[in-house]
């Protein structure tokens, strides 16, 4: 039987909220999350969640259009978050009707999972398997303890999944500060992390202050105009679909790849390849 945390730790439910909420967990410090985080253009608050973690929290709801779905604009985010970095972005999100996980990374195809509201799985049993090979994690013992979130249980709901999950990856060594608990409303989870000793406010920094920062004298190398060039080539098409869908997420997916690939290009073609 699935497990969840005892209610009266840390770890442990709140009161149940009708809202939606999410959060970000980058494996990464916050020093290297800070800037990219930055070209997402939403207030979000960062703080430490482990020695190897940071999470991201949205400076409440984290959509942006009437009616737009928490998981197609955090799938948005931790694309945008992910590509052309070398760590991976889990993104944790929730509603009154169901919750989930994504995690994305480089330019892979992200790879999740789907719990109803009452815990009824509607993901594929591969799609954890998957995940724990991404993020390197034990074939066997880690894998074996993943397995009973794709199994039905009626003492565990859709939270109490997304909770255990997070005590697995433990292992991994993500922490998740206290008061960052799934099932939380955005509300709360803000004033969470605002609270946070090690956090920090990350906001769009303008144009001209990205660009000063991506732009430097020293040598370039070929590899990096490529990626440059492909994340122009990803963000195009990626930011024109997010807007046929009216959907935030994909479009700020799109558009921080294109603001990368430009701004990378701009620094690579003022550098001399090495």
């Amino acid at each position: 039987m699935l497990t969840p945390p005892d209610p009266g730790s840390e770890a442990g439910r709140e009161s149940p909220s009708p809202a939606a909420g999410a959060l970000l967990f980058c494996r990464a410090a916050p020093a290297d999350v800070r800037p990219v985080a930055g070209l997402l253009r939403a207030r979000l608050h960062l703080a430490p969640a482990g020695p190897e973690w940071s999470v991201l929290v949205p400076d409440g709801t984290p959509w942006t259009r009437a009616g737009e779905p928490v998981d197609r604009v955090l799938a948005g985010w931790a694309t945008a978050l992910a590509v052309g970095a070398p760590w991976p972005v889990l993104a944790l999100w929730w509603d009154p009707d169901h919750s989930g996980y994504l995690l994305a990374s480089g330019f892979h195809r992200g790879v999740g999972y789907v719990w109803l509201a009452d815990g009824t799985p509607v993901g594929e049993d591969e799609a954890m398997r998957t995940f724990a090979a991404r993020l390197g994690l034990d074939p066997v013992l880690d894998v074996r303890s993943l397995e009973p979130l794709t199994r039905a249980d009626p003492a565990a709901d859709a939270d109490d999944r997304l909770r255990v999950l997070l005590a697995i990856l433990t292992r991994a060594g993500l922490t998740a500060p206290r008061g960052l608990t799934p099932g939380a409303s955005a509300a709360s989870l803000s004033a969470a992390a605002r609270a946070l000793p090690d956090a920090e406010t990350v906001e769009w920094p303008g144009r001209s202050v990205a660009v000063r920062a991506e732009v430097a004298p020293e040598g370039g190398s070929l590899a990096a105009r490529v990626l440059a060039a492909a994340h122009l080539a990803a963000g195009l098409p990626l930011t024109l679909w997010g807007l046929r869908r009216r959907s935030a997420g994909l479009t700020a997916a799109g558009a921080v790849l294109l603001v990368h690939g430009a701004l990378g290009l701009v620094r690579e073609l003022r550098r001399p390849l090495d």
